[in-house]
């Protein structure tokens, strides 16, 4: 149904543990920075629902990310959502964000997300995402 991008994977924490339902690992960069995950449809999809969850059980920080869509292949996008969230562990440690939208003729959804705003050295985590 699609090919599927990351710029940094940790080994232990594929992309594909982020997408398969039941899966409780979710996916890790394995640098720190700026991290892109990007769908590649096979096909233009039709999307209704878009499910994101992330998860911080160590380092308190201000996250930032942004999804966006295109419909000629990645050359154009259109921002979908930007967010930041506050992580603050023990007490605020994950953040789920549900998104009912009415996209047709997708061909590339892409997340791009900044684990510290501050530019500190964390590394980003994606317990679940989910397309519909």
């Amino acid at each position: 149904m699609a090919v599927v991008e990351v710029t940094s994977e940790n080994k232990d924490y594929p992309v594909e543990s982020a997408m398969v339902k039941g899966e409780m690992r979710g996916w890790r960069a394995a640098d720190s920075g700026t991290q892109t995950i990007r769908l590649i449809f096979d096909q233009p999809q039709r999307l209704r629902r878009i499910s994101l969850a992330f998860e911080e059980t160590e380092t308190e920080r201000t996250q930032e990310f942004v999804l966006r869509w295109s419909g000629d292949g990645g050359r154009s996008f259109r921002e979908i959502v930007r967010q930041q969230w506050n992580f603050s562990p023990p007490d605020t440690v994950r953040e789920v964000e549900e998104y009912q939208v009415e996209l047709s003729d997708v061909t590339v959804l892409e997340l791009v997300i900044v684990p510290d705003i501050s530019r500190g050295a964390a590394r980003t985590s994606l317990r679940s995402l989910r397309v519909s």
